[in-house]
């Protein structure tokens, strides 16, 4: 196969993901967070305990930004601050009770949504899907 091709096919998929993810969230998040602390703390969720860095460099966001965002979600007791203890300089990033609340009500919110995407999908196309998103996962999106 032409890796060229493979390669045009892949920014083709990373932009319908964006286009359908910004689609699923839009209205899935609370109104008391900004789409951009939602990114944070969706990121948060999927992956915790984060640094702060890791963040940053994930979600495109520089330091002082991600610092300043970070204390803005803080201050709504979404999510805390843990310090190594073997480095007590470096602090990782948690989700809160509230936090984890939150996010299981926003994750259920898209649940919702993907299942209506995929309301026609027969048990084959579903198990496709579902290999697809496997090989991806492992193969290109590790």
């Amino acid at each position: 196969m032409d890796k060229s091709i493979l390669f045009t096919k892949c920014v083709s998929l990373i932009t319908s993901v964006h286009r359908v993810t910004h689609k699923l969230t839009k209205n899935s998040k609370s109104d008391s967070i900004t789409p951009i602390q939602y990114k944070i703390l969706e990121y948060i969720t999927v992956s915790q305990p984060v640094t702060p860095s890791e963040i940053s460099d994930c979600q495109h966001i520089s330091m002082p930004n991600t610092s300043r965002e970070l204390k803005k979600i803080s201050e709504k007791n979404l999510i805390e601050k843990i310090s190594d203890p073997a480095d007590r300089r470096k602090q990782f990033i948690r989700l809160t009770e509230q936090g984890e609340a939150m996010m299981s009500e926003s994750f259920k919110s898209l649940e919702s949504l993907f299942l209506t995407r995929i309301q026609n999908a027969s048990k084959e196309d579903l198990q496709d899907i579902e290999h697809a998103m496997d090989i991806l996962q492992t193969k290109v999106f590790y």
